[in-house]
């Protein structure tokens, strides 16, 4: 691969992460679940791609999400949000706050309609990315840390790009069954080791991949008990409560993302805005992400106790949500400003961009969603 050299310090990090995760493959007899190594790469501390100190979003970073590009974004969700909060109450929490721009979107959006938030609570396993939080959101009081979720919880729930950082387990078809792909060491290098996958891993695919024995030989593609786990974790913390989350990502229902032809899986590296399918490169410098399996996201929380409230692409959401009313607030004739949000909404809906790659799924107890937001819903393609 042709990508971009880390500078001394940086190669001098990752060096470090290898040889932490080398030292935990011997001390787990030779090989560690690439789940385990996923996540050591992202969130191993002061290492991991996370929890370390590089920049992660923008142009010195690896890679841009929506409210990078343009602040129509959160003030479409903070429409969605007004609605719930209506009918709940007047927190948010957001998971995975990126630098900040999103909260600071949502909250001067939600000023501006005459919603007052109590509380906006930011989750976030970043220390890098905290810092940038804390100081764009120095004039909102009302935004706090936490590292934990709360025993219960009234409100939003707010989650862009979150599940796809969730660690993942790879999986392979074999003639007769699974078998969990594992990494190992040789030579000193990341490598590949498949072993048979225990009961509860081979639960998992039957209840994640439909017509799961039909798939060819040497078929490889990811589950996500993680991420699963996390949609059931929001059913608690909805307990006694109201409210809804929203959660955008990319990926697929699973009749798509299980397709005969998508035989090497969807893990995908991002390394200075250079996207390449080599996880052992560089860990600790370069994002592991997996396209979201949004059938398994709505079963998981509609097992645990929650409504599935809204399923869609995100161009249809964004739409919904009165994006397109919100970019006409700038006037058309005044090219310097609007041509360039006209530019950065078409980035978020056009087909061929974000609009259909990335979807939105809202769970929820106790409220409803905006008609406009009910009459795009498309959950039965889940």
């Amino acid at each position: 691969m042709s990508l971009p050299a880390p500078d001394p310090d940086a190669l001098a990090a990752s060096s470090a992460l290898h040889r932490l995760i080398g030292e935990e493959i011997e001390q787990q007899g030779g090989a560690i679940p690439f789940s385990r190594f996923m996540e050591l790469a992202l969130y191993a501390p002061r290492l991991g791609y996370y929890s370390g100190g590089a920049a992660k979003l923008g142009a010195e970073g690896d890679f841009t999400t929506a409210p990078e590009i343009t602040p129509l974004f959160g003030q479409a969700l903070a429409h969605v949000a007004a609605a719930i909060i209506a009918q709940s109450a007047p927190n948010i929490i957001e998971f995975g706050a990126g630098t900040g721009k999103l909260a600071r979107d949502v909250l001067a959006s939600l000023a501006a309609q005459g919603v007052q938030v109590t509380s906006y609570t930011i989750i976030d396993l970043s220390g890098e990315l905290r810092a940038r939080q804390q100081d764009l959101l120095r004039d909102f009081p009302m935004v706090a840390w936490a590292d934990k979720l709360p025993e219960g919880f009234s409100g939003v729930v707010l989650a862009n790009e979150v599940l796809d950082a969730m660690p993942v387990e790879l999986v392979a078809k074999v003639p007769h069954g699974w078998r969990r792909r594992m990494v190992t060491l040789q030579d000193g290098a990341f490598a590949w080791l498949d072993v048979e996958a225990d009961g509860a891993l081979a639960d998992q695919i039957l209840r994640q991949v439909p017509d799961a024995d039909s798939l060819p030989e040497g078929y490889v593609t990811e589950v996500h008990p993680v991420a699963c786990g996390f949609m059931a974790s929001l059913a608690r913390l909805f307990e006694g409560g109201r409210g809804a989350a929203i959660l955008i990502d990319y990926g697929f229902p699973a009749h798509e993302y299980y397709h005969p032809q998508r035989d090497t899986g969807t893990v995908m590296c991002h390394y200075r805005h250079h996207a390449h399918p080599e996880p052992f490169y560089l860990p600790g410098l370069q994002d592991i992400t997996a396209h979201v399996d949004f059938t398994a996201m709505a079963l998981a929380a509609q097992d645990a106790g929650l409504d599935v409230l809204a399923y869609m692409p995100q161009a249809a959401f964004l739409l919904a949500a009165g994006i397109g009313e919100l970019l006409l607030q700038t006037d058309p004739a005044d090219a310097l400003r609007y041509l360039p949000q006209a530019r950065a909404l078409q980035k978020l809906v056009a087909p061929s961009e974000m609009g259909e790659l990335f979807k939105v799924l809202a769970v929820g107890r106790g409220v409803s969603l905006p008609e406009t937001i009910v009459r795009a819903d498309r959950s039965y393609k889940l």
